[in-house]
């Protein structure tokens, strides 16, 4: 017996069935099965490390949040889960994983699942990219991880942004945080969408922005995606500068989620180039932070009025 075969013995729903198993790919941070049984039961095992580790993932808020996110109609429903061993059992969802052109060619698809998903159940937890950024710095640091060599120049840059972000913020709701195109699933029907390892209560404008910025939108399809979420709730200048406020969020995330990438460069036995993945988000941040348009856009998140 494998050692797959025991750690899916250990599974209840699992336990003693004649079983097909198919790896899936993608994954940095897991590993995924796609597991069919001879009783019917099409479902996904998803196996992490059940540490929350130097990338700070709680196991335990990524449990509760993906059975919410089923609640509101919008995740995978949870079958099993083991708590502390970093197993975690969905039902598999057919449907075709989205690439980044989805993401720009269906903004109001993808603004009617995020509006159902954030009108759904509370999540546990607080995703806040400036303190996560800021620990994974000190886990750089700490490390001795390589990391751009310009990188803390852009610090002052990102002070601004959170000033001026904290004279108005925006109600929190339950957000995904890590919406990469890989994380949406597409039947043709409503849009389903998966992984919730980030997963935390945030502001809508920040799930926008990092969705854009992980599908390189230009300005221009991130106004669609913002217009198409936020249309009928804002007045033409909120909703100007809520979109502001969209793609500096989506800055944020690129700067922080840059550090992800060294932290995985430093660590990672996988075969992936992730200081390739972190200079992907490290060089448009560092191209916004030098230009005039930085400035306009936190001129336009100033005239910013809660919603």
């Amino acid at each position: 017996m494998t050692d797959l075969d025991t750690l899916l013995d250990g599974i209840p729903t699992l336990t003693g069935q004649g079983r097909h198993v198919t790896p899936l790919p993608g994954g940095l941070t897991n590993v995924n099965h796609r597991v069919r049984t001879d009783a019917g039961l099409d479902v996904v095992v998803r196996v992490s490390s059940p540490d929350t580790g130097l990338l700070g993932v709680d196991r335990h808020a990524e449990h509760h949040n993906t059975l919410a996110a089923a609640a509101a109609g919008v995740g995978a429903p949870v079958i099993d889960y083991l708590e502390g061993r970093g197993v975690m059992v969905v039902g598999f969802l057919p449907g075709r994983t989205w690439v980044d052109a989805d993401v720009a060619a269906n903004p109001v698809r993808l603004a009617a699942a995020l509006r159902r998903l954030h009108a759904g159940p509370a999540f546990i937890g607080r995703f806040d990219m400036f303190a996560v950024r800021e620990q994974y710095l000190g886990v750089v640091r700490e490390h001795g991880f390589r990391m751009p060599p310009r990188y803390l120049t852009l610090q002052p840059h990102l002070e601004r942004v959170q000033a001026a972000f904290s004279l108005a913020p925006e109600p929190l709701v339950p957000c995904h945080n890590d919406l990469l195109a890989a994380n949406v699933l597409d039947d043709r029907g409503d849009l389903r969408i998966i992984d919730y390892e980030y997963s935390g209560m945030n502001e809508p404008s920040f799930e926008l922005g990092n969705a854009a910025a992980e599908a390189h939108l230009d300005p221009d399809q991130l106004a669609a995606l913002c217009t198409a979420y936020y249309g009928d709730l804002l007045t033409p200048e909120g909703l100007d500068a809520r979109v502001a406020r969209a793609e500096l969020w989506g800055w944020v995330a690129r700067y922080g989620w840059t550090l992800w990438g060294m932290i995985q460069d430093g660590m990672s036995s996988l075969d992936f180039d992730f200081w390739g993945w972190a200079m992907d988000k490290w060089e448009p941040a560092q191209e916004l932070a030098t230009s005039a348009r930085f400035e306009q856009l936190l001129a336009r998140v100033a005239g910013e009025v809660p919603r």
